[in-house]
C-alpha cells in the first residue's frame, strides 16, 4: 500500500509531499528530472519510497513516469497491482514500445514495470538503449523515477546512478548500519553518481512510521 495514495492525511503522506518539495527547491542551478531510488541493503524501504515519491510527484499538474529498474526482483507491479508480462527489459529490447508496456496508474502518473528477468541486468541497464530510452522520456515527462536494487548486493545502482540527475540512498531507521550507509554513499560517488539526500525510513513517533529527507550529502 502507498500512503500517498490510500492516506493521504496521514504523517507519512506529509513526508513524502516534503520530500517531493525539498527535491524540487534544492537546486537553483539544476532541476532533478531523473531520480534514482536505492537502499544499501534489501528490505529497507526502497520501493515503498519510490512509489510514494512518484506518486506525490504526480499531484498537481506534473507528469512522473515510475520505472522499475530492479529487474533481479521486481515488485512495483505487484504494489501497483498491474501486469508484469512485459516492462523494460521488452522496452530495451526493442521487443515491444513504450505503448504496449506503459501502464497509466492515474492522470499524472505513468509505471512502467520490470517485465521478465534477463540474464544480465547490469549490462541491459548500462546500455546505450537505456540512455536513449531515458533522454526520450524526458521529453514527455517531468520527472522519471527508478526504482533500483541495493547498492551492496549489485551494481545497477551504480550503473544508472551516472544515467541520472540525482541518487537517493533510503536508509532503515535502526538497521543498516552507519559504515554501510558510508559504503553505499563511496560507491555511488565513485562513480560520478550525484547524490542528493538520504531517506530516513521507519522512524517510530505517536505510532505513526514516517520519513524524513536530509539535505545534500
Amino acid at each position: 500500500m502507498f500512503v500517498v495514495d490510500q492516506k493521504p492525511k496521514s504523517i507519512a503522506a506529509e513526508s513524502y509531499r516534503t520530500l517531493r518539495t525539498n527535491i524540487q527547491y534544492s537546486s537553483f542551478d539544476k532541476q532533478y528530472k531523473s531520480i534514482v531510488v536505492t537502499s544499501s541493503e534489501p528490505a529497507e524501504g526502497k520501493s515503498t519510497t519510490a512509489g510514494n515519491l512518484a506518486l506525490a510527484m504526480a499531484q498537481g499538474e506534473n507528469k512522473v513516469l515510475l520505472i522499475d529498474c530492479d529487474m533481479r526482483k521486481p515488485s512495483l507491479h505487484k504494489r501497483f497491482r498491474i501486469s508484469n508480462n512485459y516492462g523494460l527489459t521488452d522496452l530495451l529490447l526493442h521487443k515491444k514500445t513504450m505503448e504496449d508496456v506503459a501502464i497509466q496508474y492515474n492522470e499524472g502518473l505513468t509505471v512502467v514495470p520490470a517485465g521478465k528477468v534477463p540474464p544480465n541486468p547490469s549490462e541491459m541497464l548500462g546500455s546505450r538503449a537505456m540512455t536513449i530510452f531515458l533522454e526520450e522520456m524526458k521529453k514527455h515527462f517531468d520527472y522519471i523515477i527508478m526504482d533500483t536494487p541495493p547498492v551492496g548486493a549489485v551494481t545497477d545502482s551504480q550503473v544508472l546512478s551516472t544515467k541520472v540527475d540525482g541518487t537517493i540512498l533510503v536508509v532503515k531507521a535502526g538497521a543498516t548500519k552507519k559504515d554501510v550507509v558510508m559504503n553505499s554513499i563511496n560507491a555511488i560517488k565513485k562513480v560520478n553518481g550525484n547524490i542528493i539526500g538520504t531517506v530516513l525510513n521507519g522512524v517510530e513517533q505517536s505510532k505513526n512510521k514516517y520519513y524524513y529527507y536530509y539535505g545534500n550529502e
